[in-house]
């Protein structure tokens, strides 16, 4: 590539040729052209505005938690926001930098006294992933809470939602098909009692420990919950845990997991994604549809 993008911003981390695996939760991934990590909102715009001038490809990746990147890599530049980590509390509300854990942002709550975060007490992803993809776990999802978001517009400017403006749906809003950038978001919360919330999200992280296998690398939950069905279940009917490709296996504690038990590749992942896709459909008549996220280019 002609432009070594390195050389234009001198004050921000930016890393060349980076594999992409040492940040995914897969441990799986081809490298970056250029991974960096702006702090602030003037720095993301600063390497949005300076990519869409160029015409350089962007991708921005929150936690990396829910998420396959392909073997070949991604083109231009990638942004992870996680040095973007603020979490401020005024009131009753809650609000936190793109880059910030959910997971710490629940924390948050909880010494402050608010309830309605609990649900989020154990995704692993970043408050700029789980408003992107209205991340949700135990009946809670992101949209049930969240009041507004700043969004860095596909055009590079900075413009706060509202939650209806978000248009919210199942693993899903409206800045996916607008391909603006989270920033940061704001929840309303309710007072509440500290030891109650906490006793929550104890149990509720109980519970996914005792059923999910964190022991492994994994991208979470990986299919949508079909209408009228849960995707596991479908998975374990057909007979499917412990289905092998290369180093990536449908998971034998949940079926709704894949996870990397031998140094997998994300063809490795990928593989497992389309067999199970193809035996479910055979079985039930039932499309299992993705909620992982999966960019890149293949492997040449």
């Amino acid at each position: 590539m002609a432009t070594d993008i390195r050389d234009k911003f001198k004050n921000i981390k930016i890393l060349k040729d980076e594999p992409l695996a040492n940040y995914s939760w897969t441990e799986t991934g081809g490298k970056a052209d250029y991974l960096a990590f702006p702090r602030s909102y003037e720095e993301t715009e600063q390497l949005l505005n300076y990519a869409n001038e160029i015409k350089m490809p962007l991708t921005v990746l929150g936690n990396a938690s829910n998420l396959i990147v392909r073997d070949g890599g991604i083109r231009g530049l990638t942004m992870i926001l996680k040095e973007m980590n603020h979490i401020h509390v005024d009131g009753d509300r809650v609000m936190a930098e793109a880059g910030a854990a959910y997971v710490d942002t629940t924390k948050v709550a909880q010494q402050h006294s608010l309830t309605g975060l609990e649900f989020a007490a154990g995704i692993p992803g970043s408050i700029g992933g789980g408003v992107y993809m209205n991340a949700g776990a135990y009946g809670g999802e992101t949209d049930h809470v969240l009041e507004t978001a700043t969004v860095l517009t596909e055009a590079g400017n900075i413009e706060v939602f509202t939650n209806e403006e978000l248009e919210f749906g199942y693993r899903h809003s409206k800045i996916q098909d607008t391909h603006g950038i989270v920033l940061a978001a704001t929840f309303k919360l309710e007072k509440g009692n500290p030891i109650l919330i906490q006793h929550e999200m104890d149990h509720l992280n109980y519970l996914r420990k005792s059923k999910q296998p964190l022991e492994y690398p994994s991208c979470g939950s990986v299919f949508k919950r079909p209408k009228g069905h849960f995707a596991g279940k479908l998975i374990h009917d057909a007979g499917l845990q412990g289905y092998r490709y290369g180093g990536a296996e449908v998971s034998k504690k949940h079926a709704g997991f894949i996870v990397n038990v031998d140094h997998a590749t994300a063809t490795d992942y990928l593989q497992v994604i389309k067999h199970v896709q193809e035996t479910v459909y055979q079985a039930s008549g039932i499309h299992l549809q993705t909620e992982v996220r999966i960019i890149g280019e293949a492997a040449k």
